[in-house]
């Protein structure tokens, strides 16, 4: 039975937060799309290290919450405090862990690994969904950075590696 719980327990916090994920991460389009209607291409230099710092600046707060939701569970279930509920969330979010001095109820101690699963691909997210917007800023400004590289005679592979053994 305690399985189930658990199960259930992760099941709706993955959920939510790949709702809450998804959802800051839609509002960021319609956000950008509302900015700049005619598109990013032609920023500047500045103006795109200000968007590039304004996105991920939004993005870590969107983390925030997510490890919030995950500390709100703890403290429901596990901590009798805020600090240590988010201490442990963050935690275990990042990957990190935390440092031996909480320790999770036995009911709920699979937790820690489904979060840390959970914030990685998170984090994952939110790096690709980074690298995108780079990546259109680069096209716009710069689009011979873009275009994929030509094939060297270094990056070709080597001549056949039958030419350097000896007969049999």
């Amino acid at each position: 039975m305690i399985f189930v719980h658990q199960g259930w327990a992760a099941f709706v916090l993955i959920t939510l937060t790949l709702v809450l994920q998804s959802a800051g991460m839609a509002s960021l389009i319609q956000w950008i799309k509302a900015q700049f209607p005619k598109g990013i291409s032609h920023l500047g230099l500045f103006r795109s290290a200000v968007l590039v710092v304004r996105f991920t600046s939004l993005l870590v707060c969107l983390h925030m919450l997510e490890i919030l939701l995950w500390a709100w569970f703890y403290r429901w279930k596990c901590f009798a405090t805020w600090e240590a509920s988010f201490y442990f969330s963050a935690a275990n979010y990042s990957t990190v862990g935390p440092s031996g001095d909480l320790f999770l109820k036995q009911m709920w101690r699979t937790m820690g690994p489904v979060e840390s699963v959970t914030g990685v691909l998170m984090c994952g997210l939110s790096a690709s969904f980074l690298f995108a917007i780079v990546t259109r800023l680069v096209e716009h400004e710069e689009p011979e950075l873009a275009e994929p590289l030509p094939l060297t005679h270094a990056a070709e592979p080597a001549a056949d590696c039958r030419d350097n053994e000896k007969p049999e």
